[in-house]
């Protein structure tokens, strides 16, 4: 069906409407658009117009007007208001002023304007006779039937749109047509020409268009005499030009016309009209009432027999009278529905829909049909690829049918199959496609019942879903699904908008068979977003994260102490290689000078300081670039002074200058290094000793003993070397004035007080530092799913076990499709609850979820992945439930699967019923059954229940499918019917002493009886065995002999009604030997034998007999024939001198007969005395070229049976044969088999698909020529039968009800 043309938006609020003024006068047209300040246009006669004196154009706002201050002759025409898409036209009409005029008599006719027609349709006035009014007044005579309008009357102008037409908007089109085919008129019997124009820019495929006459007529069909379509293209403006032209026109040509283009998944249409004219004598005339109106809500068609607003008489022809009123309601009640159409355009009806309403509230005697006992149903419909049958019943059974598609008559063919069974006729269309879309007529003599037929087109489903993803800005991202059907159109959104190719090409769109792919190339932040893909049976939802890059810090900058002159190098690596940085010195950038070198390479940043001084000594940092962090290091310089006056301080701890906090507690990250800077003073330089896990007098070893545990120490003395050992990521460094103790990663086991002691000879100095690690948080254990949803889960989680020495601030979550590698991010702002509702999952996909803990410090590890699980909901209701069979105990339901299962297992059913008027619902069963029928026992009866099923999944019962009515528990009788399956219709057969095992489906209620009989005789139950249950009949022969052949009978009887059926079984042996096998003449180096049929011939037919021959001396067998048709042959090639018997055996299609027939006496070849000498002759030239005797002969098959192509050729020397398929060479194929005997050449196609259709090419070569054959090969998809059982099943559960 066409789309529906959407009603155009007008731009304007109000529309210039047209005017009629006098010559001189001033004229103001006024419009009013929408929007201020908007783009107007006035043109005239499609010519624009500008400002001028003559023609004066001003706007304020959205008020536009448009003023002629002295009107002219020339002023009279078509003028149009423009702005944006919409365009209105109106009409300025000018009337010259009173004494100015023409006189009366030169005057055009004038007319009327009558609602709901164009022109007036009184009589026309006669010649020179002025027109005073639009309608002649009642009273008047009416002119005479000969009279005509004036030959110089021009015909009327066009009337103005009024104020809701719709705005012409041929210069600005929208859709696929760039040139629209526009109503027409046309005089009976001449040509008119249609064209449409599309451009093939914007398109990825060539359009295809259609032209239909209505609705539904589709005139593809139409071509010939009367009707042609053309189709042309133009490479330089890429412009698709389509013509439907109309030779000859008919009255009946007249009508609405629509165009149809169409090109992948773009649709466009466009309807227009044709007028035919005709002279008014060819029409009925009838009285009518001018004014048109309707009649207590009732068309009265009576007034629209006038005259028709398609068929119109021409200019000049005379109007006469038809004679005497007609009643067209009395023609149309009288009329089969088939001439509506032509009636009503003979009778100037117009309004056909109005004139179906009308005869539908008429009471009209349907006449029962004399053709038909059983009619075609009105629609039907199939799905692509399935098959259908349309079945009529007729009166006569030897009355013939036809069968028309779109009114063409439909000839017998492989899709189309026609068959008539007693007064039952039959059409089966196999592999139905979208071109068996049609109406479809069955005609019986003159009477046809029709039907149309739709085709549904199965859904494109999603095979894979896409996948979420997390990346990083500027990154490439794909997004890929894969679909049923290679080809389909998806559509692609991203937060329910849809995606196209813009100008910056962001988005790309894939298609590699099967799979469909999304790309962006570079992502950023806005990229983030749900990513949805359509088809027309499906969706799938992925989840798109970009996250900005995070800097890593692979080697940081590390302290340095350097004495003067000597050079200092810090060195620092990150993972970016485009990241560029600043060094800084105590906060001051550092620029590049002659000492101080700045180097980038890479992912490494590097600061060189040549011959440092003591002005170099500082805190450097390194600031990348974008990022909000840095690496610090100090430079410590090494002075080396010489005092040579001693002197002796005793030393002392300087531990103010420390920034400690206020608890005397450092605090230091997990990690990182620790250091401890103890500004110290003494002379001579002291010695320091750094003890852990005690007090500054811990260091004493009566103190250690009574803590249970040795304190660790390192002393460092007056010449700066650490003389005890320690852990080997402990430095202690002590320089003039300070000392230094540095932990390189501090973990948790370095959090304890710290002691230094500083000795000499002058005295002794302690101090204490409590240093506390702090990390991040241990990770949480595996979270735990406590409910699921359709789209949802909540989960909760521990705290973890150790909060890293900082609390907790929130936790962070993730999740993934079991089956991806990739985790996303459900929050980025840490989550302070330890309960979670994740939503915006996909029903039926497994997921997993775990958890991170966040403290001031930064983010633990990952938890343990929770147990997988799947979003689910409830299943739909079960489908199709019904009652299988009922006895007065007992009731079979049956019901199909739910259309929606859910993505949980389905775990079973419940199936409850109730009694009529109770609400209490009984279980028929404990817990739930897997089974998609059952049978209720113990019932009541005579009792009336309401039965219900209920699916059950993960998530509970689904809604509950229910009987339309209550159910009465009574058996309810059944006529008997054997059901002989397929393979039992003919005769059956066997060998001697295999088993027989019939099985013979039958139905009745209640329990019919069974008897079987042979040849007329009742079975002995010692010959065969016989089971019998409610549904079949079982028949067994453990070992068939010959005797067990016959017809086999049987019965099935409930009361005084039977059924019957036969049949025939053969069993089938070796066949006897051959008789009097006797030699009957010997002549040079030939025997003639002859033999008799054998007796016996096994009880089948004998095909063939072996022949063997033997030499007498060695009695060893040879075969002469294998299987010889006659009873007599000559043996030729014998060897003279030898003598000879022979042996014959009888063959059928068991086998050989199990002994040969012997011949009595021997042949014995004599020796000549002479010996003949062949004369000599000239060789012939035997050589023939290679020429097919035989041609290929296209084919059509179905996929999956074998296929054979088969021809034959002749020529000497033996050609050569090559098999190609679409001119490609397939000797090398697996699939393909190619067979050659005696010049008949096979190729197999071993179970071919639809692709293996084409054009197949067999070449025959030999030296003396070559030759060529082709045929085509259609294949055909396989097409599921319907059970026909099943219908007729139905319809006789139907009939007995």
């Amino acid at each position: 069906m066409p789309e529906p043309t959407k009603k155009a938006v007008s731009a304007f609020v109000k529309k210039p409407k047209g005017q009629e003024a006098e010559e001189g006068s001033c004229v103001v047209f006024e419009a009013e658009t929408e929007k201020h300040n908007a783009k107007v246009k006035w043109q005239c006669g499609a010519k624009d117009i500008d400002n001028s004196k003559t023609h004066v154009i001003a706007a304020d706002g959205n008020k536009h007007s448009f003023t002629i201050p002295a009107v002219t002759k020339g002023d009279a025409n078509v003028y149009a208001v423009i702005a944006g898409g919409s365009k209105v036209k109106f009409e300025l009409k000018v009337i010259a002023k009173p004494g100015d005029g023409v006189p009366d008599t030169q005057k055009p006719p004038a007319t009327a304007d009558v609602p709901g027609d164009t022109a007036a349709t009184g009589t026309p006035a006669g010649e020179g006779e002025p027109s005073t009014g639009s309608v002649p007044a009642p009273a008047d005579p009416p002119a005479p039937a000969s009279a005509e309008p004036p030959a110089t009357a021009d015909p009327p102008a066009p009337a103005a749109p009024t104020e809701d037409a719709q705005p012409d908007t041929r210069q600005d089109l929208t859709g696929l047509f760039t040139e629209k085919p526009q109503s027409g008129e046309v005089t009976v019997g001449k040509t008119i020409t249609f064209v449409a124009k599309v451009h093939l820019g914007t398109l990825l495929k060539k359009p295809a268009v259609k032209w239909f006459k209505g609705k539904w007529m589709d005139l593809a069909s139409k071509c010939g005499k009367h009707l042609q379509l053309k189709e042309t293209y133009d490479r330089k403006t890429q412009i698709h030009t389509f013509e439907m032209q109309i030779v000859e026109a008919k009255p009946n040509f007249a009508g609405a016309y629509r165009c149809e283009v169409s090109s992948r998944d773009k649709f466009d249409s466009c309807n227009f009209d044709l007028i035919v004219h005709v002279a008014v004598d060819l029409l009925l005339h009838c009285e009518c009432s001018i004014d048109g109106k309707e009649d207590s809500g009732e068309l009265d068609f009576s007034g629209l027999l006038k005259k028709s607003s398609f068929v119109k008489p021409l200019k000049g022809a005379t109007q006469t009278n038809a004679g005497p009123d007609v009643d067209v309601w009395d023609i149309l009640k009288k009329a089969p529905v088939t001439d509506y159409e032509k009636i009503a355009f003979q009778h100037g009806i117009t309004d056909l829909r109005g004139m179906l309403k009308r005869l539908k509230k008429m009471k009209k005697e349907e006449k029962k049909s004399e053709a038909f006992n059983k009619k075609l149903d009105p629609a039907y419909q199939i799905e692509k690829g399935h098959k259908i049958k349309l079945a009529i019943e007729v009166t006569d059974p030897n009355a013939l049918v036809k069968w028309m598609k779109n009114g063409q008559e439909i000839q017998p063919t492989g899709r189309y199959i026609f068959e008539s069974v007693g007064n039952m006729r039959y059409l089966t269309i196999n592999h139905c496609s979208l071109a068996d879309d049609a109406a479809y007529a069955c005609v019986v003599g003159e009477e046809k019942c029709t039907t149309e037929l739709f085709v549904k087109e199965p859904p494109v489903t999603i095979v894979k879903d896409l996948e979420d993803q997390m990346v990083m800005v500027g990154e490439r991202v794909e997004l890929e699904c894969e679909v049923s059907e290679e080809g389909a159109p998806v559509k692609w959104e991203k937060d329910g908008v849809e995606l196209t190719r813009d100008e910056s090409f962001k988005y790309r769109f894939k298609k590699d068979g099967l799979k469909h792919i999304l790309i962006i190339n570079e992502a950023t932040k806005e990229d983030c977003g749900h990513y949805r893909v359509k088809t027309n049976g499906g969706e799938s939802v992925a989840e798109l994260m970009v996250q900005e890059k995070d800097l890593e810090v692979y080697q940081s900058i590390a302290d340095l102490t350097v004495k003067a002159k000597e050079e200092a190098f810090f060195k620092c690596e990150v993972s970016d290689e485009k990241v560029k940085g600043t060094w800084y010195k105590n906060g001051v950038e550092v620029k590049a000078s002659s000492r101080t070198h700045i180097t980038h390479v890479g992912r490494i940043h590097k600061l060189t300081i040549d011959a440092v001084t003591p002005e170099d000594e500082g805190d450097y940092t390194f600031v990348p670039e974008g990022y909000a962090f840095n690496l610090s290091a100090k430079l410590n310089f090494l002075e080396v002074k010489i005092d040579y006056v001693p002197r002796q301080d005793p030393p002392k701890i300087h531990l103010d200058c420390m920034g400690r906090s206020a608890d005397s507690t450092i605090i230091v990250v997990a990690g990182n290094k620790l250091r401890l800077d103890v500004p110290i003073t003494g002379d001579p330089a002291p010695t320091v000793i750094w003890t852990k896990g005690g007090k500054a007098s811990a260091a004493k070893p009566e103190d250690a003993a009574n803590k249970g545990k040795a304190p660790l120490s390192w002393t460092v003395n007056e010449l700066g070397k650490v003389v005890s050992e320690g852990d080997g990521r402990v430095h202690v460094e002590s320089t003039m004035g300070h000392c230094v103790f540095t932990i390189e990663g501090a973990e948790r086991q370095d959090e304890g007080v710290y002691s230094v002691i500083v000795r000499n000879p002058a005295g002794e100095d302690t101090a204490e530092m409590n240093v506390k690690v702090v990390d991040v948080p241990d990770p949480p254990l595996a979270p735990r799913v406590l409910s699921v949803g359709e789209d949802s889960c909540v989960v909760q989680w521990d705290p973890p076990a150790f909060d890293g020495g900082q609390p907790v601030i929130g936790y962070v979550l993730e999740r993934k499709k079991k089956q991806s590698y990739r985790w996303m991010r459900l929050n980025f702002d840490p989550y302070p609850d330890t309960t979670f509702e994740a939503k915006r999952m996909i029903e039926g996909v497994a997921y997993e979820m775990r958890v991170y803990a966040v403290n001031a410090i930064g983010m633990s590890p990952h938890s343990a992945a929770s147990q997988p699980f799947v979003p689910v909901a409830p299943t739909s209701e079960p489908i199709g439930l019904c009652i299988d069979d009922i006895s007065n105990t007992t009731i079979s339901l049956k019901w199909r699967t739910p259309e929606r299962v859910g993505a949980a297992q389905l775990e079973g059913y419940g199936v409850e019923y109730c009694k009529e008027g109770t609400d209490e619902w009984v279980p028929a069963f404990e817990g739930l059954i897997d089974r998609n029928s059952v049978v209720i026992k113990n019932l009541c009866t005579g009792d009336k229940l309401h039965f219900r099923v209920r699916a059950y999944n993960m998530a509970g019962p689904s809604p509950p499918a229910r009987l339309a009515q209550a159910v009465s528990i009574q058996e309810i009788m059944q006529r008997p019917k054997i059901w002989i399956p397929r393979n039992l219709r003919q005769t059956l057969v066997k060998k001697v002493g295999e088993s027989i095992n019939l099985v013979i489906p039958f139905q009745g209620k209640p329990r019919p009886t069974v008897s079987w009989s042979r040849d007329g005789e009742p079975l002995k139950p010692t010959e065969v065995s016989l089971r019998n249950s409610d549904t079949d009949t079982i028949l067994f022969i453990r070992m068939a002999e010959r005797t067990h052949s016959g017809k086999y009978d049987l019965q099935v009887q409930i009361e005084n009604v039977v059924d019957t059926a036969s049949i025939n079984i053969q069993i089938v042996d070796l066949p006897g030997s051959p008789q009097d096998l006797k030699i009957t003449d010997v002549w040079s180096f030939n025997v003639a034998i002859e033999w008799k049929a054998p007796k016996d011939n096994g009880n089948c037919d004998i095909i063939g007999y072996l022949v063997r021959k033997a030499d007498k001396k060695t009695m060893e067998w040879f075969t002469v024939f294998e299987q010889h048709r006659r009873t007599n042959c000559v043996v030729s090639d014998l060897v003279m001198g030898n003598e000879y018997v022979f042996q014959v055996l009888a063959i059928n299609q068991v086998g050989l007969s199990p002994e040969p027939c012997n011949s009595k006496d021997s042949a014995y070849i004599e020796k000549e005395g002479s010996r003949y000498k062949s004369p000599n002759y000239k060789q012939h030239d035997f050589s023939e070229a290679a020429k097919f005797t035989h041609p290929l002969v296209s084919r059509s098959v179905i996929a999956g049976y074998n296929a054979t192509l088969s021809c034959s050729v002749r020529g000497i020397p033996k050609p050569k044969v090559t098999w190609y398929k679409n001119k490609m060479d397939i000797s090398n194929e697996a699939k393909y088999r190619m067979f050659s005997k005696q010049g008949v050449l096979t190729l197999e196609i071993r179970k071919p698909c639809t692709f293996d259709g084409g054009v197949y090419t067999c070449k025959a070569v030999n030296d003396s020529g070559e030759d060529v054959v082709e045929c085509k090969l259609e294949v055909r998809s396989q097409i599921y039968k319907e059970e026909k059982k099943r219908e007729e099943k139905k319809e006789k559960c139907g009939g007995s009800d």
